[in-house]
């Protein structure tokens, strides 16, 4: 069991954060410099992945350890409810941590706590969208709009300069900023802080819905990037893949080319929502520091998934290109030196594992992630050889794999393969799927990867493509029935 000695843990979750956007990982534009701060006391993996990379399946894996096919949620579908007994946080309350969760869950039903003592619930624009087109009232499923209330007047909402939770519309949030949505979660975190049990240690969840749509964050924050030079996004010689989806004209498509004014607009607003969250993060960890804590709290910084943001005519996430698939991923703490980590694959299911090893409690047997702090520590470990994605997008699934230094990747509504030198491609500019001598093994290691799936994916021998997909396996369809 803990006792007030345990380490505290402080898991800050962002959400359609890519993994290149760290000014301490090289992005030519995006300024993170508190992130980067944190980055040089401990350790950053530059090749983590989120293996189902959209927000509902990424984030179950992050809380139960488990990949997606055990789990069932190989895609994204709302209102499907979380059944799952044992999870990260529910662990760390059954040995004794006090656990908090503040921001953007995604939990269905959304005030189920999963493990958590306490929930502080924001939900961005689109679920509350939802539970009014259901009927519901926005306040069950969000405590951001109340408060927001309280603070401004009964007649107060926060998705009324008509930017909406997937498109790429991008202008300045239009309230003060101290009630932006990125505020609140600090805020509200920065409070537990203040009000814990100081003989508990505590697992203290963050998640901001930044710099995910939509593109709103402060004036100073996009107004920094309005007039730099944004350089022009990879298109690969590929782009033709997803022609048959483009639509410029819808601001929430997933496929087009909008023209370099309203791509440099949303970039500009994209990495204002990073340079505004780094500075809340900024906020929390000197309010750590403040209550004395700092030094004896591990804190580990992620994404559920990143953004195409106009890679290859491509928006949003789901995809198995780097910009939707790849995350940040920082950890500090107590024995873990500095440094960068660019040959491991670790993904989101490793990061429950981690968390319960640097509080020193047991990982149930069941967790199929593996922890990374030796990684974080320097130590020498066996590890994964190659990580396994999928989603299914557009009508199909789009199956993957990776070990960091090449990437395999098969549509499964018509056959396509492509094959990139991450190493020396890392835009994924260039498909040798053409190279049947490099691209073989990968296809077998698919075909066992798939061998025994309910679409029927393979015969053992080839992969067969033009199957029924759903986003939801068949013993999760099940259970729900």
């Amino acid at each position: 069991m803990a006792t007030s000695a345990s380490p505290n843990v402080l898991l800050i979750m962002v959400d359609q954060w890519r993994g290149d956007c760290l000014s301490a990982a090289g992005h030519p534009v995006v300024q993170t410099p508190f992130l980067d701060r944190l980055a040089l006391s401990g350790a950053r993996f530059d090749r983590a992945y989120s293996a189902a990379p959209t927000c509902i399946p990424a984030r179950v894996s992050l809380m139960t350890g488990l990949g997606q096919v055990t789990h069932g949620r190989v895609g994204y579908q709302d209102y499907v409810p979380w059944d799952y007994p044992i999870t990260l946080a529910g662990e760390f309350t059954r040995h004794g941590y006090q656990t908090q969760a503040v921001g953007k869950m995604h939990f269905y039903p959304e005030r189920s706590q999963q493990g958590f003592q306490n929930v502080i619930l924001h939900s961005p624009t689109g679920i509350i969208r939802m539970a009014r087109q259901h009927g519901i009232d926005p306040d069950q499923v969000d405590d951001y709009l109340p408060w927001l209330r309280q603070q401004l007047g009964r007649d107060a909402t926060f998705f009324d300069n008509g930017v909406d939770s997937n498109s790429y519309v991008a202008r300045p949030w239009d309230k003060p900023e101290h009630v932006h949505p990125t505020n609140f979660v600090a805020t509200q975190a920065a409070d537990f802080l203040r009000r814990r049990d100081t003989d508990k240690p505590f697992l203290l969840f963050t998640s901001f819905n930044a710099p995910h749509p939509p593109y709103d964050p402060p004036s100073w924050a996009m107004e920094q990037y309005l007039d730099a030079p944004m350089p022009p996004p990879p298109i690969g010689d590929w782009v033709d893949a997803f022609s048959a989806f483009d639509n410029p004209r819808d601001p929430a498509t997933f496929v087009g080319d909008i023209g370099t004014r309203l791509l440099h607009r949303a970039q500009a607003a994209y990495y204002g929502h990073m340079s505004h969250v780094d500075q809340q993060i900024n906020y929390l960890l000197e309010t750590l520091a403040h209550y004395g804590v700092r030094d004896n709290t591990y804190v580990c910084f992620l994404a559920d998934h990143g953004e195409m943001l106009g890679d290859h005519h491509l928006f949003r996430k789901g995809f198995p290109y780097e910009g939707s698939a790849r995350i940040p991923l920082l950890l500090t703490g107590p024995g873990i030196r500095p440094t960068v980590n660019d040959d491991s694959v670790v993904e989101l299911r490793d990061v429950m594992p981690t968390l319960l090893e640097c509080a020193g409690l047991p990982i149930p047997e069941h967790v199929e992630g593996r922890s990374f702090l030796p990684l974080a520590r320097g130590e020498h470990t066996e590890w994964r050889e190659i990580l396994h994605g999928e989603h299914t997008l557009l009508g199909q699934s789009l199956q993957w794999l990776t070990d960091g230094r090449m990437k395999y990747i098969w549509h499964s509504s018509t056959g396509r393969e492509q094959l990139f030198d991450l190493r020396n491609d890392p835009s994924e500019l260039r498909d040798i799927a053409h190279d049947e001598a490099r691209t073989r093994p990968w296809r077998a290691e698919l075909i066992k990867v798939l061998t025994g799936r309910e679409e029927g994916f393979t015969d053992g021998a080839r992969l067969v493509p033009g199957r029924p997909v759903s986003p939801m396996l068949a013993h999760l369809r099940d259970r729900l029935r």
